[in-house]
């Protein structure tokens, strides 16, 4: 029964992961133009923000999750915010010449710069708080290993999503030039830049 349990939240955030977002532009450019591992971080820091809303929607934690969607407004604003500055930086930035990929700064620079976004936007929580409801799975907070093996499922999903997503791009990445790359930085910053703003007017208009 456990293992059911951990097969409905590996497919649960292989879900919520797929979609291309924000994180998924940053990982697809941050695999083209550092390698890998950078792109593979930016999205890990994504699946570990995701392990730790569907543990408070697991667990029932009404504490912490009343907190965040109490102060939605500051967690919006701060991720809009975050998503204009770094979507400014990423439209600037003049592609590398090689990778850093063992550049501890930026591997640290990448999983946090995600992680932090995605902990800013509690819509992330509603999420996984309506689909365990409608699979079923809203009283899993009675049981400790059930829902200890969801939440281990969902960061096991969203991190397999990530590691194809970035394994795939960096197939293609021989392909890219510094022409290339810094077309595809503007394309991102102008994405990202995007997705902030529509954050903030979210918030005048929610």
């Amino acid at each position: 029964m456990d293992l059911l349990f951990f097969i409905k939240g590996v497919i649960l955030g292989f879900s919520i992961a797929a979609p291309l977002g924000p994180i998924g532009v940053l990982c697809i450019r941050r695999t083209l133009a550092h390698g890998m591992l950078n792109g593979f971080l930016s999205g890990l820091g994504t699946a570990t923000a995701d392990a730790v809303y569907g543990c408070i929607a697991a667990f029932s934690l009404t504490l912490v999750s009343g907190f965040l969607l109490d102060n939605k407004f500051y967690l919006h604003l701060f991720g809009g915010l975050f998503l204009l500055y770094l979507g400014f930086n990423t439209f600037r930035s003049v592609p590398a010449e090689k990778s850093v990929e063992t550049d501890v700064a930026g591997l640290l620079g990448a999983y946090s710069s995600s992680f932090i976004l995605t902990l800013a936007n509690p819509m992330t929580l509603l999420s996984f708080t309506a689909v365990f409801a409608g699979l079923g799975l809203g009283v899993v907070g009675r049981d400790y290993l059930s829902a200890g093996m969801i939440v281990f499922g969902v960061f096991v999903g969203s991190m397999l999503w990530w590691i194809l997503l970035s394994a795939s791009v960096n197939i293609l990445r021989a392909k890219f030039n510094t022409a290339n790359l810094k077309w595809i930085n503007q394309l991102s910053g102008l994405i990202i830049i995007s997705v902030g703003g529509m954050s903030l007017l979210s918030i005048a208009f929610g």
